[in-house]
């Protein structure tokens, strides 16, 4: 018959010992400060963003894009303040570098709580789950990334921690098997993924918030150039900014990212200010080009244009650029998709009028 044991968490730590005998590896004391050094990063309450690799916004007041989401969020964090509660559980879903892990941060900022980072390749056993989550302080944010990828096994631990702040951990087996049930401190799990369709429903339902993170505009981002590179003590044009911008397929880290590599033309250059012509060249130089296609794109495009109309696999498309399908349906696609260049249908991916159109007029320009 199965034994159940009801530990709280400090309880836990102290017994720890008395089960070592009983198949505890994963979650033994000595091991939970390696394993939770492996697998969190703790992160300060107020994050300094003085480092020049660190552009990250900490506050509302310097967060850009995502209007609807942030004005929601502004309610739900004061509503959960006044209420002396921890804010429901949320799940951001979108394409990569939409700012997922920024928004967790200011959450975080704005709750004056600690938040602690994983992603969920890296919890890979209950003990991985157990050593996280019996560290969290109350009121802690503990945000996963790609949470869609987490094994059945760990959703499955994850759902009375959700509901109920409790951990049910089976050690042992057939009839030594023993129930070991962890009472945990009340947190906010924040799960960010790229595939929402990926989790499991069960999953899906216990988060009490839910925000998709739509593509930026090309103002939007141009403001976004200009702030950062207010932060990286670079004069920049007005239209140089918006030269990046719109290059940026939509998307703040793709837009950072490609003004790190202009100021560094501008560096060598020994020019003060970014302006739009070294922008321009520096851009070019990079192979990204003015719809913000870079050569991964161009390839994509090019063999669904010589497939005359045909519709062409994800596995197909995957083989003929050497790259996974999860690069290609996460990295490449979304914008494309956004922007009307492709089309998915039950056969395979499609290019549409608006991709094929320019490629009689510029297909050396772009393929070549």
């Amino acid at each position: 018959m199965e034994k159940i044991s009801i530990l709280n968490n400090s309880q836990y730590q102290q017994n720890n010992d008395s089960f070592s005998n009983a198949n505890l590896h994963e979650i033994k004391t000595d091991s939970y400060l390696s394993e939770t050094n492996r697998i969190v990063a703790q992160e300060k309450k107020f994050i300094e963003d003085t480092n020049e690799n660190s552009l990250r916004p900490i506050s509302w007041e310097n967060y850009i894009g995502q209007d609807k989401i942030k004005k929601n969020l502004q309610i739900f964090i004061e509503a959960s303040k006044k209420r002396n509660e921890c804010l429901d559980h949320i799940l951001f879903f979108g394409p990569p570098g939409l700012g997922k892990t920024t928004l967790s941060h200011i959450i975080a900022h704005e709750m004056q709580t600690n938040i602690k980072v994983s992603a969920a390749p890296m919890i890979e056993k209950t003990g991985d789950l157990a050593a996280i989550m019996t560290n969290l302080n109350r009121g802690d944010i503990l945000f996963i990334d790609e949470i869609h990828r987490l094994s059945p096994a760990i959703e499955e631990i994850l759902y009375p921690a959700m509901e109920d702040f409790r951990l049910d951990i089976i050690i042992g087996q057939g009839a030594a098997a023993q129930t070991v049930k962890i009472d945990l401190a009340p947190f906010t799990l924040i799960g960010a993924t790229t595939r929402a369709g990926m989790l499991s429903n069960p999953l899906r339902d216990r988060f009490g918030i839910s925000a998709k993170l739509e593509f930026y505009s090309e103002s939007e981002l141009a403001l976004i150039v200009e702030k950062a590179s207010h932060k990286l003590k670079h004069k920049i044009t007005t239209g140089s900014a918006i030269e990046i911008a719109r290059r940026s397929r939509g998307t703040p880290r793709i837009a950072l990212r490609l003004l790190r590599r202009v100021r560094d033309f501008a560096q060598v250059q020994d020019m003060d200010i970014i302006n739009e012509e070294i922008s321009k060249y520096a851009l070019n130089e990079l192979g990204v080009n003015e719809l913000g296609f870079d050569e991964m794109d161009l390839r994509y495009l090019k063999i669904l244009a010589q497939s005359n109309g045909k519709p062409i696999g994800l596995n197909t498309l995957a083989a003929a650029m050497s790259e996974d399908e999860g690069t290609i349906e996460d990295v490449i696609e979304p914008y494309l998709l956004a922007n009307g260049y492709i089309e998915r249908t039950a056969r395979g991916r499609v290019a549409t009028y608006k991709a094929t159109s320019f490629y009689p007029q510029s297909n050396s320009l772009l393929f070549e």
